[in-house]
């Protein structure tokens, strides 16, 4: 662990990794300082889940919290006229791509001794901090905003973790957590630098899944941009272990109604957030919108905002072929037919959609689409 330290990217301040930190200590989130990657050679074949990549982790807990996560499908769609690979993450243990962050993230708190952690979401990112934590034999308490679905917070229920119902919006509801983290470790998928280092293991897998080669292009679904990072992470190893001799364009997609990432990346002035049916990318604060839009920038990537409509199509599109994918995932899709279409993507480059979440946690939403009543 010596070699390795907590990195505050915008001041260059680093900080000992063996201390358990979820952010700087002027409240700035952090990274870590680049890791070597590793070669094909480190993956241990035997493991059908992300730690056959543990090799590339900030360090290896002896007992790792793990419920077979990630070694997800890889399925061609033709979309818009042209080929895609369909990177299907809702082949977790919990239902979403989170999954990969949770397990690395608590793991390595775990292992430093942290059995208290404290998320908000009401979505996935609370799901998945669940019932890794269930697994693991740890307490979480989610905060999540008194307004949410009761349906939303079932799963985190009954993996036993304490729901807190916070007054007012996301945004008082992340507040309260902040204040709350002087009391219990904030384990935030949003926060932890660990749980980028879980998200990066999709940049490992499509390495592999792909003879040991990049794609062309990643498209990524896009809301604090965990995704976009770990993939800029991942990619950036493999490049600097030279098993890679370029990054993959790297696409974030993101709803026009709320979209402050890709509005800054496109230098269009910010606007006030909107509903969306991409509710699991309905973030209108990001952290880390500079880092985001970094990786797109030394990927020669770019950011697609979508329309409602837009995104609504590619549901039904998608389900239409079998894809059954909420909202938030789709959007991916939509992204690429939209980018073959203003010709910044060529239908014969290796481009791969990556799909979050499944549709079965946004039953009501769906069945609105398809106008049936339930």
């Amino acid at each position: 662990m010596t070699d390795i330290a907590y990195l505050d990217p915008r001041s260059g301040r680093t900080y000992p990794l063996d201390t358990p930190r979820w952010c700087g200590d002027d409240q700035a989130p952090l990274l870590l300082t680049p890791l070597p990657g590793i070669t094909r050679d480190a993956i241990r074949a035997e493991e059908r889940s992300i730690w056959r990549y543990a090799a590339a982790l900030p360090f290896l807990p002896e007992d790792p919290i793990s419920m077979g996560e990630g070694c997800t499908p890889l399925v061609p769609r033709v979309i818009g006229g042209a080929s895609a690979l369909l990177k299907c993450e809702w082949f977790m243990p919990t239902g979403s791509f989170k999954d990969r962050g949770a397990s690395v993230m608590l793991s390595l708190l775990r292992a430093q001794g942290v059995m208290d952690v404290l998320e908000d979401s009401s979505g996935n990112g609370g799901a998945a901090v669940s019932g890794y934590a269930a697994a693991g034999g740890m307490n979480a308490t989610i905060f999540v905003p008194a307004s949410t679905s009761p349906a939303k917070t079932v799963q985190s229920r009954a993996a036993g973790a304490t729901i807190q119902l916070i007054p007012g919006t996301r945004q008082d509801c992340a507040d309260a957590a902040l204040a709350e983290s002087a009391r219990i470790f904030y384990a935030s998928h949003n926060w932890h630098p660990f749980f980028l280092h879980g998200t990066k293991t999709l940049a490992y897998e499509l390495w592999e899944d792909l003879g040991f080669r990049a794609p062309d292009n990643v498209i990524v679904p896009c809301g604090a941009g965990s995704n976009v990072l770990g993939c800029g992470i991942g990619f950036a190893e493999l490049l600097r272990a030279g098993e890679i001799d370029r990054l993959p364009r790297i696409f974030a997609a993101q709803p026009a109604n709320c979209a402050p990432i890709a509005r800054a990346f496109l230098a269009e002035p910010p606007v006030p957030a909107q509903p969306t049916i991409a509710e699991g990318t309905a973030i209108a604060q990001p952290l880390r919108t500079m880092e985001v839009n970094q990786v797109l920038t030394d990927s020669a990537g770019g950011a697609v905002m979508l329309s409602e409509e837009e995104i609504a199509a590619a549901v039904l599109y998608l389900a239409k072929t079998g894809i059954y994918v909420e909202p938030t995932s789709a959007q991916a899709a939509a992204a690429f037919a939209k980018l073959l279409e203003t010709g910044t993507i060529a239908a014969d480059e290796t481009t791969v959609v990556v799909l979050t979440g499944t549709a079965l946690k946004a039953t009501p939403r769906i069945a609105e689409l398809l106008g049936v009543a339930i």
